[in-house]
């Protein structure tokens, strides 16, 4: 069993790593305004959201492992769908997991091929314009990746931008590029701490994952920032959204656009946020 100073020691890294991801960083320009606010009772973290080709939704995925569907003539959600519950994603940034991958599956063949390995933390997977390529988000470095699936480049990899933070979900614009959700910024003090992976990893030996979230979860929500990039498809930084100081919204986890409208999910918040463009 781990010593007391351990311990102490052990939380008192947690505590100002987690406060070094949501607090530290320059501010970003580019304010928005007024929020209209979906509210979701009994659970959190609508971290996703999509909507149907035909119109309806948007369906989002909360914690409880349930996915929802607004329906907006009652002003209320039902229940959709079911998935996994499990969202160790701290524990994962912090043990410096290198796991993750990149698959495609054929619907006619109902086959799955393995494209990337060795990915840190991928998540959210976009297509460009014309479907020559992919784009999705490495969150523990903090960039985006493109990877090729037509032209003289086909099965190449490269970075597409640097990123300010950690990004989560990518989505297509309307408008051009991709809109990129930036749940929460990474500064010096935290480089450090992650460059250490057996740090990292004795923090989850020491204390427990539900513990490590939930602390996480409380502090997003006092000292955590929305963000979110436009980029085009080239890399190049199009649009650059900041909420306003004392904002509900916090670690912004998704951006759809859809009809002049910005919808906005987050892992901590019970509710979607609205925006009119």
């Amino acid at each position: 069993m781990a010593s007391k100073p351990f311990i102490a020691l052990a939380t008192t890294v947690l505590f100002f790593s987690l406060i070094a991801v949501n607090h530290f960083g320059k501010p970003f320009h580019g304010k928005l305004g007024e929020m209209e606010i979906v509210p979701i009772t009994d659970a959190v973290g609508p971290e996703s959201v999509a909507f149907h080709p035909l119109g309806d939704g948007p369906y989002v995925g909360i914690s409880d492992g349930r996915i929802i569907k607004w329906q907006p003539n009652e002003h209320r959600w039902i229940s959709f769908g079911i998935t996994s519950p499990n969202r160790n994603h701290i524990a994962v940034v912090l043990s410096g997991d290198k796991t993750g991958m990149l698959l495609k599956y054929e619907q006619e063949s109902k086959q799955i091929t393995v494209l990337l390995t060795n990915l840190s933390f991928p998540n959210g997977v976009a297509l460009s314009q014309d479907g020559s390529f992919l784009v999705f988000a490495e969150t523990t470095k903090c960039r985006i990746l493109r990877y090729w699936l037509s032209t003289p480049k086909a099965g190449n990899l490269e970075t597409l931008a640097q990123l300010p933070g950690f990004p989560d979900n990518i989505k297509r614009s309307p408008r051009g590029g991709f809109w990129v959700a930036i749940h929460s910024r990474r500064c010096k003090v935290l480089s450090w701490i992650l460059s250490y992976s057996k740090l990292g990893n004795a923090l989850i030996w020491v204390l427990p994952v539900d513990v490590i979230t939930k602390a996480y979860s409380v502090m997003s929500k006092y000292l955590g920032s929305g963000l979110a990039l436009r980029i085009s498809e080239e890399g190049v930084v199009l649009e650059t959204l900041e909420l306003e100081s004392g904002n509900k919204m916090s670690s912004i986890s998704e951006m759809q656009e859809k009809d002049d409208h910005l919808w906005m999910g987050s892992i901590n918040m019970p509710f979607l946020g609205v925006y009119r463009l």
